[in-house]
């Protein structure tokens, strides 16, 4: 441990200066790394040099030998692991300083650790280049941002392209739920809250040449996100275009991976360049925009876990959510077939593995550079796995962009990186981010820890700030399948002439045909085919959305019936719907060899029997 009285030397240095043992890979290694905090501040010599020892002759060679030394310019003496905390200070992070002075215990602690590592210097080492690798500089992010934004860039472009194949159908004035009159019915707002509560460029028009021109718009703007254009500018009017469909689109773009979408757009607004990104060889990124993003990522991956286990859900308690998963997800893979015949034993083992990597990996987000590389591995390989067995639109793609904010270039050097300097954001741009990171932090810590179940103290003060940000939809809570659905009931349309033969609608993606496989459909997401997934947990009455698109089907509107596969009254009005109710399974081996993927039973009416006349 360091002396309690602060020693000195009769000739200071003119500038601070670190003696260290020069034949410790340990210290080598940390030596390098302070070499990138400190810069010129501080002169780093091995005390077996001539400069070194020799130097300071009134300090005992033992002291070299025992702890490294650090000499300040007015003469004054630290070692040991307060050196340490004084050689932070230089480097412009004086916490650990402050922390090792005036925190009761940590002086004495730290000191020990030192002496603990000092004696087993060759474990110390070992340990060092298992966590962190060959590479002693501190970890910078030019090329992992640079790829991050363009994942961005290209999913911004799948979820707008996606949308605007259907929203005519979905929003249109035709359609579903019609925009023109959603917001028609928001006047009823007093004033400028409407304004607010909605913020939706589709105050400009509800046509559906805005509509489509939207999401056209949105196309145009993901690509120039990709080729690196006005990266931050294209970022906020890509965040403001999905922002302003998200509101209008209602239910059909309620979706966790739509709510991560404009999240992420968010904070990555401020991790972009201002004007033109000049490749991987960029400077590095903002850190707080970073540490905002891999907060997002902390929160989505243990959230969707721990979820699973506060639901009481008993499937998630004894493992034997996998084994009802592949065959009930809303629209599987043909590979979640395959799946949901391995066994019990083994599925019971994925399981258990799907919980420790959301709950336990995401803690990793902060280890060193190694770690962390293991970390993305595993939290890529499951997201490779979920697309694999599901089409769950973007948010795979998604999720592993918010992922390769963990490699750094160091690790992504092999693929020609070369390292820009670390810069801060400036001006106003650094104030507006510094002002979302106060506003966003206090809320995202409240609503994460109170999806958990955990209610802070304190947290009431933050509900106010909450509901103020709630209509921009970009502070969310995340947790995918918290109850597993243990039975696929599905619903299918029937139209009728006389009330007696009865002609099915078919989807284009969702459970159908017992012989047709699964499709592969992801990154597009069928927004209607997903709502009659979650409309059959639930009863016809509750479904407000689904007695609309059944009166559009009997006015056989072109613009729904365009979401649909097949229409078996060729574009004529039927006399009659309805929608029955049927209970869905994967099929074994041996009905799979006869061409059924599927097998099914009728359960019951889903709904009344509508007519023309009746509606």
């Amino acid at each position: 441990m360091a002396d309690s009285t602060v020693r000195r030397v009769v000739t200071p240095p003119e500038r601070h200066v670190l003696i260290f043992d020069g034949d410790c890979g340990f210290c080598r290694f940390w030596v390098a790394r302070w070499r990138h905090w400190t810069g010129n501040a501080v002169e780093y010599v091995p005390f077996q040099a001539a400069e070194g020892a020799q130097r300071f002759p009134d300090i005992p060679r033992e002291r070299f030998t025992r702890a490294v030394q650090l000499v300040e310019p007015d003469g004054r003496v630290f070692e040991a692991a307060e050196a340490v905390a004084h050689l932070s200070a230089l480097g412009g992070n004086r916490m650990p300083l402050r922390v090792y002075s005036h925190v009761p215990g940590v002086a004495l602690v730290s000191e020990r650790a030192y002496r603990v590592i000092a004696d087993h210097r060759s474990v110390a080492a070992a340990v060092t280049r298992l966590l962190w690798g060959g590479v002693a500089e501190p970890s910078t992010y030019a090329r992992a941002t640079w790829l991050f934004l363009r994942l961005l860039g290209l999913v911004y472009l799948l979820a707008f392209w996606s949308l605007g194949s259907q929203i005519l159908g979905l929003v249109g004035h035709d359609g579903i739920l019609p925009a023109d009159r959603y917001l028609a019915a928001a006047h009823a707002l007093p004033g400028l809250e409407r304004f607010w509560m909605l913020p939706t460029l589709a105050w400009v028009s509800q046509s559906d040449v805005w509509l489509r021109a939207m999401c056209l718009g949105g196309v145009a703007l993901a690509l120039l996100v990709m080729a690196g254009f006005l990266p931050s500018v294209a970022l906020a009017l890509l965040w403001l275009t999905y922002l302003s469909v998200s509101v209008v689109c209602g239910e059909f773009l309620s979706y966790q991976w739509d709510a991560l979408l404009l999240e992420t757009g968010l904070l990555a607004i401020f991790l972009a360049p201002g004007t033109k990104d000049h490749g991987p060889s960029a400077s590095d990124p903002p850190r707080l925009a970073r540490w905002l993003l891999l907060w997002l990522l902390f929160r989505l991956m243990v959230g969707s876990g721990v979820v699973k286990l506060a639901s009481g859900d008993p499937t998630w308690h004894n493992l034997t959510a996998l084994t009802f998963h592949f065959n009930t997800q809303p629209i599987p893979t043909p590979l979640a077939w395959y799946a949901h015949q391995l066994p019990v034993w083994f599925l019971k083992g994925a399981t258990a593995g799907v919980l420790a990597i959301e709950i336990g990996v995401p803690f990793l987000i902060v280890a060193p550079r190694r770690v962390r590389l293991m970390a993305f591995v595993l939290l890529v390989g499951l997201q490779a796995l979920i697309a694999l067995t599901g089409n769950y639109a973007f948010f795979n793609l998604l999720t592993v962009a918010l992922c390769i904010l963990l490699l750094d270039d160091a690790t992504l050097r092999r693929r020609g990186v070369i390292r820009g300097e670390r810069v801060v954001a400036r001006g106003a741009r650094r104030r507006l981010l510094t002002a979302v990171a106060v506003l966003t932090i206090p809320v995202s810590i409240v609503a994460f820890t109170g999806s958990l179940g955990v209610e802070l103290p304190g947290s009431a003060l933050i509900d106010p700030l909450a509901s103020l940000l709630a209509p921009f939809r970009s502070v969310n809570t995340y947790g995918l399948f918290a109850v597993m659905t243990t039975t696929r009931p599905e619903i299918v349309l029937e139209g009728s002439d006389d009330g007696a033969t009865w002609l099915e609608y078919e989807f284009k993606y969702k459970a159908g045909s017992v012989r047709r496989a699964p499709p592969w459909v992801a990154p597009h997401q069928p927004r209607l085919d997903w709502q009659m997934w979650f409309a059959a947990l639930g009863s016809f009455n509750e479904e407000r959305w689904l007695q609309e698109f059944c009166v559009r089907v009997l006015d056989a509107d072109q613009q729904v019936l365009q979401l649909l596969e097949r229409d078996p009254f060729q574009g004529r009005k039927p006399h009659y719907l309805r929608a029955v109710l049927y209970r869905y399974q994967f099929t074994d081996w041996s009905a799979r060899h006869a061409g059924a993927w599927w097998s099914r039973e009728r359960v019951g009416d889903y709904s009344p029997v509508l007519s023309v006349n009746e509606r």
